[in-house]
Order: C-alpha cells, then sequence, then structure tokens
C-alpha cells in the first residue's frame, strides 16, 4: 500500500485556517448573540462607523469580500434599520452605505458582548500570540491581493 507523505508545512493551510476560523467564529458569536447579532454583523457595523456613506464596491474592496457576498451580509442589517443603502446624489448608479443612529445603538450595546469575545480570545491564545496572529493575518492578506491582481475576490 503506498504512504502518503505530507508536505514539511505540515498539511492543508486553507483547511487550518478554515477551522480556526470556524471555532474564533463561534466565541464570537455565542457573546454577540446577547446584542442580537454575528460577528460578521458585528465586523460590517463597524467598518461603517464614522463613514457618511461608502460606495459598495469601495465597501467590498475594502473587506475583500465579493460584491454578491457583501450584498447577501448587508441584507440583514438593512432590514433591521441598522444600515440604509441609498444612490449617491452625483452618480445614481454608486450604492452608498451607511450605519443609521439605530445602528449605531445596537453597535454601542454589542461592544460590551464583542468585548467580552475578544477578551476569551486574548486568554485562549495569549496576548502575545494574538498579536503575533494579527502581524501574520496583516501581513499575508497584502500578497494575496498582489498574487491575484485585485482587491477584491472570496471572502
Amino acid at each position: 500500500m503506498a504512504q502518503i507523505r505530507l508536505s514539511p508545512t505540515g498539511g492543508c493551510t486553507c483547511f487550518k485556517l478554515r477551522r480556526l476560523t470556524r471555532r474564533v467564529t463561534a466565541v464570537y458569536d455565542r457573546a454577540l448573540s446577547g446584542a442580537g447579532m454575528r460577528v460578521t454583523q458585528y465586523s460590517l457595523l463597524t467598518h461603517l462607523r464614522g463613514l457618511r456613506g461608502v460606495a459598495m464596491s469601495e465597501l467590498a474592496e475594502g473587506l475583500d469580500m465579493d460584491r454578491t457576498t457583501l450584498t447577501r451580509n448587508l441584507r440583514p442589517l438593512i432590514e433591521t434599520g441598522w444600515i440604509e443603502v441609498e444612490p449617491s446624489t452625483e452618480d445614481t448608479r454608486i450604492r452608498l452605505v451607511h450605519i443609521t443612529p439605530s445602528g449605531e445603538t445596537q453597535w454601542q450595546a454589542a461592544r460590551v458582548c464583542w468585548r467580552r469575545a475578544q477578551d476569551e480570545i486574548n486568554s485562549t491564545i495569549g496576548s502575545a500570540g494574538v498579536a503575533e496572529l494579527h502581524r501574520m493575518l496583516d501581513g499575508c492578506v497584502p500578497l494575496f491581493r498582489a498574487a491575484s491582481g485585485a482587491h477584491g475576490g472570496a471572502e
């Protein structure tokens, strides 16, 4: 019987990242459920805070997310009234996304829940481990943007 040899890097990076992401997402979703949202929704509200309206395509690019996925993730936030999407006054083909006062209030309430989740991650991995993980992840994202020749793509 032929023996399968693993690479010296120890397996599939995508699988390992996705497995960790599922575990980390569960921590945040569990904590944020008390505020009636999921971490994807909290993250979108966080990105929209302080912006007076951002073009849908610009938001998708900044999040490294394709527009279809962004639209699907924005839908529940629109339905709850936490964000609005309106045509630009300069070019009606451009749709601008902004957080509403209700969304800001909800974000403020959810911030306590998010902090609880972040503290759990920090205590589980350790502050130095989290800092190293963030450094590594932040360093890798631009490499894949350059490799794909685009900013958008898969979420």
